[in-house]
């Protein structure tokens, strides 16, 4: 089995385990015997609004079983990675899901209009107003360091695209020139994040984008598997030259023998 070659399995959400409020019809069974036959399973999203408790309640109104130690937020790798640096004063532009793993780290969360800060963390809210913009980019103009909970410039909703945390980032860098530091997907530290909670040196991840999922775990010299229930197709990797280490039409495959 494909599977038992790993330490854990990595899987990415949407477009691998389900579409919008759908579970991909493989899913269920297969994490299940995943599950049956030991193997450790992680769940990375690039979500920051969502708490893992929000992200595990939702697998399973699927039929999917997961429990929110599985489930590594962009937020919490964001927190995860400050708290080991030595935490600080940040003002967020964040839902929920930024605060509590932010003060759950024991970072500060500053109120209002400081006047300064130690970070300034990113992420998505849709609350978001000109005024906490305006403070955002001040705090770094007079120091305080950038980081971006992920860049995803929109995410799809039912009727169409709308803004992601990187186009409220857009905002910050076009302001102040400065260069954030992005944690989720593709770079490297939520992929490092999840393999930490999984254990083990030898994981798997299981993507449907090829420049998030497949190319940035790549980058790490980890495996990858693309599954074909998403955004990306056999065509894309033909026309980007990413090269996954399997193609699968979904994610049965990996009880599949290699």
């Amino acid at each position: 089995m494909l599977a038992e070659r790993y330490d854990c399995i990595l899987f990415d959400l949407d477009g691998v385990l389900y579409r919008g409020e759908e579970a991909a019809p493989a899913a269920p069974p297969t994490l299940a015997e995943l599950r049956a036959r030991s193997v450790r399973l992680v769940f990375l999203t690039n979500n920051s609004a969502r708490t893992p408790e929000q992200v595990a309640d939702k697998l399973r109104a699927m039929g999917i079983a997961a429990d929110p130690n599985e489930v590594v937020t962009s937020a919490l790798a964001t927190a995860e990675l400050l708290a080991r640096r030595g935490g600080g004063r940040v003002f967020v532009i964040g839902e929920d899901g930024v605060r509590e793993a932010l003060a759950g780290a024991g970072l500060e969360i500053l109120q209002g209009e400081p006047e300064t800060a130690d970070l300034v963390v990113v992420g998505f809210d849709g609350g978001a107003t000109y005024a906490k913009l305006k403070t955002a980019g001040l705090l770094v103009q007079r120091g305080a360091k950038l980081v971006a909970t992920n860049s995803d410039g929109s995410y799809p909703a039912a009727d169409g695209l709308w803004p992601g945390a990187g186009a409220l980032l857009s905002v910050i860098t076009t302001t102040t020139g400065a260069e954030p530091e992005v944690i989720g997907k593709p770079f490297a530290p939520l992929f490092e994040a999840g393999l930490r909670r999984g254990g083990g040196g030898r994981p798997l991840v299981v993507g449907d984008r090829l420049e998030t999922d497949i190319e940035g775990a790549a980058r790490l010299g980890w495996d990858t598997m693309l599954v074909l229930t998403g955004v990306s197709g056999r065509a894309d990797v033909e026309a980007t030259g990413v090269r996954p280490t399997v193609i699968a039409e979904d994610v049965s495959a990996l009880l599949e023998d290699p």
